[in-house]
């Protein structure tokens, strides 16, 4: 029998209108543009200001643009998977907001945390829906509003993240493209060195967890910097490798938006030039679940049938993963 196969047929995005440059940045931190420019390749990132829109407004933004771009009728999703660590609040799930948003009635809905690995856990998950054939269609959305867990009087954090969401629709495919194959891994043995360590059952929210600023991120520079170069670059190598590719076979390396030297070592590991890696941190910075995602919005319209692209990423957990799609459709239109 032959295997069914799933595809992203459709992307959207959004990305909030104010704008946290590296000049701003400098009058809130002892940092500076040079500084941020050369660690990370940030110049500025995208804020959600509005205190009364969350994680799941932006996600139901990106679905919406992408159902009138496909000229969908929301009532055909089938299931709805939002990737985010920063959920609008712990239950419901973020996924049965934007559902309810968007109009799909009919769809079953919930949330991935994976940190900066949430989208590409995501998307597996949502292939497998489609390649068991119990489901047609399946958003898939990366979306994070990281500027409500950011502590902007940290310099080391505050200058990597930002707001964003983006999404993909999975549909079966009609012919020999479409998520090819996927590698995901995870290791909690180092689960302190990138977390919020407030809010959860371990350090439930009291007067004592704000004083102690439990609420937003942590993060050891070092130990995740050398975590993410290893595993990033690891696993887009040997997902490469494993399906008898090469650096020439590749159209595009799609990475998580972390950090300018990681993605550097990941693509010189896969024997990828930089001309074929999809950038777009200069201008986000680090969305988390949204990264990828956003990266695919950016460079839709130059995609063409077949291309054959790697996706790769490592987020807190720790968690890493790499995808092959070949991609299902012609520029900016649908499938």
């Amino acid at each position: 029998m032959e295997t069914r196969r799933a595809a992203i047929t459709a992307i959207g995005h959004y990305l909030p209108e104010d704008r946290l440059t590296n000049a701003d940045l400098e009058k809130l931190v002892d940092t500076s543009d040079e500084w941020i420019r050369t660690r990370t390749g940030i110049r500025e990132r995208r804020i959600l200001k509005d205190p009364d829109k969350a994680t799941s407004y932006m996600a139901t933004q990106a679905a919406q643009e992408l159902l009138a771009k496909r000229n969908l009728d929301p009532t055909e999703i089938d299931l709805v998977i939002v990737a985010t660590v920063t959920p609008d609040m712990f239950f419901p799930a973020t996924a049965c907001i934007v559902a309810a948003e968007i109009g799909a009635v009919n769809a079953w809905a919930y949330d991935v945390s994976a940190a900066c690995s949430g989208f590409l856990f995501a998307l597996s998950t949502g292939v497998r829906f489609i390649e068991s054939g119990k489901h047609e269609k399946v958003l898939v959305i990366g979306a994070d509003k990281m500027s409500t867990i950011v502590d902007y009087t940290d310099r080391t954090t505050c200058v990597l993240f930002g707001d964003g969401a983006a999404c993909a629709l999975l549909e079966p495919s009609d012919d020999d493209n479409g998520i090819m194959d996927s590698i995901e891994h995870a290791d909690g043995s180092q689960w302190s060195s990138l977390c919020m360590l407030g809010g959860g059952s371990l350090h439930p929210p009291s007067p004592l967890t704000l004083e102690k600023r439990l609420h937003f991120l942590h993060q050891e520079g070092q130990p995740v910097f050398k975590a993410a170069v290893k595993g990033m670059a690891d696993v887009a190598a040997e997902i490469v490798e494993r399906n008898g590719l090469s650096g020439d076979d590749i159209r595009y390396l799609v990475p998580h938006q972390a950090n300018l030297r990681i993605i550097d070592a990941t693509a010189r590991r896969m024997g990828v030039t930089m001309d074929k890696v999809m950038l777009n941190i200069e201008r986000y910075g680090n969305t988390t679940a949204a990264t990828i995602p956003l990266c695919l919005a950016d460079w839709e319209a130059q995609l063409r049938k077949g291309d054959n692209l790697v996706l790769a990423a490592f987020g807190g957990g720790f968690t890493w993963g790499a995808a092959w799609v070949r991609w299902a459709y012609d520029g900016s239109g649908s499938a």
